[in-house]
């Protein structure tokens, strides 16, 4: 167990779409506490799938579990490394549109009347504004995880790009997977509901609600960049592999697994 303090690094911070979740920072490592369910368990089941997959292991950021002391109450949660070399900055999306524009990215590309072309514009800006080439392949990436693993909160927020000490930009690692896999079970995932029941409620944020459509939409554009390699048995050994989480949350997780494995099965190699 880890024991946090308001005095750590930056002290606790609130900020999630889905509420208001803690995060620290404290002993060259993030941590974030579960909020509405087992966002700490989506982050440790995505971040180690990943590396079965084809994308390089520095380019996404491994999460692990953990139990978190903070104030007197004990949360679960996660931790991952501090990626950032000293003196480079993470620059959302947003941000670095809202820097150069005033105004807001999500909005502006809400004005594009057709997925593919509000896929296109993201593209075009991102590459304009910092000089990266190949930005709709990383994108293309980006949203396959988010497509299989139900991501419901890859927002212009949360997206984002590196700035070095001399102002180049770089590509970030893959983060923040926490709305994954119905992890919300507070409001709209509850354990008790069958799983059949709610299959079909995740909603995407990037381009539209529909996860197939923009997935769709930046395969035709830019290809597709990424297969996974992992077996239901992979995901078992994690998951029971996991010892903070209980056996009903895992077990849900678990076929949800696989029911996401018969439907992609073209992004496995």
């Amino acid at each position: 167990m880890v024991t946090l303090f308001e005095g750590d690094a930056g002290g606790p911070r609130r900020q999630s779409s889905k509420g208001n979740q803690l995060k620290w920072y404290s002993g060259e490592k993030w941590y974030k506490a579960d909020y509405t369910g087992y966002e700490g368990l989506a982050e440790y089941l995505v971040s180690h799938l990943l590396q079965f997959s084809t994308m390089d292991r520095g380019a996404y950021i491994v999460y692990d579990t953990v139990q978190i002391r903070y104030d007197e109450t004990v949360f679960l949660g996660c931790e991952s490394d501090h990626f950032l070399p000293e003196h480079w900055h993470l620059i959302t999306l947003e941000r670095l549109f809202f820097q150069h524009y005033g105004e807001s990215l999500y909005q502006s590309i809400f004005r594009i009347r057709e997925v593919e072309n509000r896929a296109a514009f993201l593209v075009e800006q991102v590459e304009h504004l910092t000089g990266l080439r190949e930005f709709g392949k990383y994108l293309s990436i980006l949203l396959t995880i988010d497509a299989f693993f139900l991501n419901e909160d890859r927002h212009t927020h949360n997206i984002a790009v590196l700035r070095d000490e001399i102002g180049r930009y770089h590509y970030c690692p893959a983060f923040d997977h926490g709305a994954s896999l119905m992890a919300d079970t507070k409001m709209d995932y509850p354990l008790e509901s069958p799983l059949e029941k709610l299959y079909e409620k995740p909603k995407a944020k990037t381009f539209c609600q529909d996860f197939d459509e923009q997935l769709d939409a930046v395969e035709k554009l830019y290809g597709q960049h990424l297969k996974f390699r992992f077996t239901n048995a992979d995901v078992e050994k994690l998951l029971d592999s996991e010892s903070k989480y209980p056996a009903g949350t895992k077990k849900r997780v678990g076929e949800l697994m696989r029911l996401q494995r018969r439907k992609y099965q073209y992004l496995f190699a």
